[in-house]
């Protein structure tokens, strides 16, 4: 197949990702199942080819001499792809993610009303987290449009590549893409407070000159959105803190405490009538009693905190798994593996459903939507 073919079939198929690798079909992530449409084996001579028909010259440059170029590439109005190139064992191999054309919706992601209430904050630090392909980006962009639509605000977003485009609604969008517009993340989120935002998106902290800029942003009366690849609110924190030196942890512990508004942090499961995928969050909105944990360095308590917070808006991610569970939205294996702490799981699930412990959900048991 040409490379139109292979993105009009990933677009049919409703594909999150297309893999197209040496020696094997061109494979599609489909409800996070791998699915090859036929059994023609990928050359180096067909990777090169692609390659070719969607990289510009300055992409093909940084390919060569890096290994590697990530990018945005549009099909078609309305139709984006988010784009790997790389080499391995001396040839080329793609990845490109399909990135949806409307934003979703707070309820199909499952954020709560007092999550969406901080979109009001006009300062403070809201961290979304997840390994990669969790939906980081389309909470995000989600949260982004909320604020576009509802707030007369200049938003700045910080991305590598930029993934969704958004219009002017009620406030200005400046969007900037790292590599391209601006050399690194850091620079950027440093330059930008320069250029009067109200909000700012930093599309992932990846090391300690970021997170000190995002930091200091919100610190400094800007509300500020980022993504960790880790997985938990306490996991979280200790992870922003660790990457700073031992002597400046205290002053981090603090400035966090006091700057922190909530994590949200998220896993993709797919759902058992295979009609898709469904986001499992587990929420920590700062509390006094939470910012004290920080501060004192005890955030191995946050768990407790996470599963006595409901009415803050705060929950678990195990305690939202075995609530998609005993729906029969998902099965017991899929939540299993997505669990923050497996034997918790299964205690809580077994409480649910006495049945559950030890076996999979078989559909019908309960009531699903």
């Amino acid at each position: 197949m040409d490379t139109s073919r292979i993105l009009a079939e990933a677009v049919k198929q409703k594909a999150s990702d297309i893999h197209i690798a040496v020696g094997r079909p061109v494979t599609y992530r489909v409800n996070g199942r791998m699915v090859m449409i036929d059994q023609t084996l990928v050359t180096p001579k067909d990777t090169e080819e692609y390659m070719r028909s969607i990289t510009s010259e300055v992409h093909r440059a940084q390919l060569d001499r890096m290994g590697g170029v990530d990018f945005g590439f549009d099909l078609e109005q309305g139709v984006r792809f988010r784009v790997s190139c790389f080499k391995q064992r001396g040839v080329y191999g793609l990845v490109l993610r399909l990135l949806p054309k409307e934003f979703f919706t707070f309820e199909t992601i499952g954020l709560s009303d007092k999550v969406i209430d901080l979109l009001s904050r006009p300062r403070g630090l809201i961290l979304v987290t997840g390994p990669t392909g969790s939906g980081k980006s389309s909470t995000l962009a989600a949260m982004v449009n909320y604020i576009n639509e509802k707030y007369d605000r200049h938003i700045i977003t910080i991305e590598d590549p930029i993934e969704y485009r958004h219009e002017h609604k009620k406030s200005i969008v400046t969007q900037r893409e790292v590599g391209t517009d601006v050399p690194s993340f850091s620079e950027a989120v440093i330059k930008s407070l320069r250029q009067d935002p109200d909000v700012l998106l930093i599309g992932e902290m990846r090391d300690l000159p970021t997170m000190e800029a995002a930091i200091t942003a919100a610190e400094t009366g800007h509300l500020v959105f980022a993504t960790l690849h880790t997985t938990g609110a306490a996991r979280t924190v200790d992870r922003v803190i660790d990457v700073f030196p031992a002597h400046q942890q205290p002053q981090i512990r603090t400035q966090l405490a006091s700057t922190l508004i909530a994590v949200i942090s998220q896993a993709l499961l797919p759902k058992m009538d295979g009609s898709g995928r469904i986001a499992a969050l587990e929420v920590l909105i700062l509390t006094p009693a939470v910012a004290n944990l920080i501060r004192e360095g005890k955030t191995h308590q946050i768990i407790s905190e996470l599963q006595t917070g409901a009415k803050y808006g705060s929950h678990s991610l195990d305690s939202k798994l075995v609530d998609l569970y005993s729906r029969g939205v998902v099965s017991y294996d899929e939540a299993l593996a997505k669990s923050y702490d497996p034997g918790l799981f299964i205690q809580m699930a077994t409480q649910r459903d006495p049945s559950a412990k030890g076996g999979s959900k078989k559909p019908g048991l309960f009531v699903g939507r």
